[in-house]
């Protein structure tokens, strides 16, 4: 009998990095950050920013921004990226 060729479970693979396409690298007063803008046009959902606790709402042009380097306990930064208004972030020190 031929071996199995079905893929392993996602779950049980390694985390893949974010695409990070046009992301930069900002150093802010608590550590270095990647920060991806997210055109209008591809923001389909709502999100709560960080900065304001106001909602995101689809179709805003925003940031995503997570740590460059993971906390204690997370596998990758990925896993703390958080959606923020670009006024939001750029206030941020």
């Amino acid at each position: 009998m031929a071996p199995s060729r079905r893929r392993q479970s996602k779950h049980l693979r390694p985390a893949r990095p974010l695409a990070a396409g046009h992301a930069s690298s900002v150093v802010k007063t608590d550590g270095r950050w990647v920060v991806r803008p997210i055109a209008g046009a591809s923001a389909v959902k709502e999100y709560r920013c960080p900065g304001c606790d106001q909602i995101i709402r689809p179709g805003t042009p925003h940031v995503v921004v997570w740590p460059a380097d993971p906390g204690l306990g997370f596998v990758s930064g990925t896993e703390q990226r958080r959606h923020w208004h670009n006024s939001c972030w750029t206030r941020r020190r």
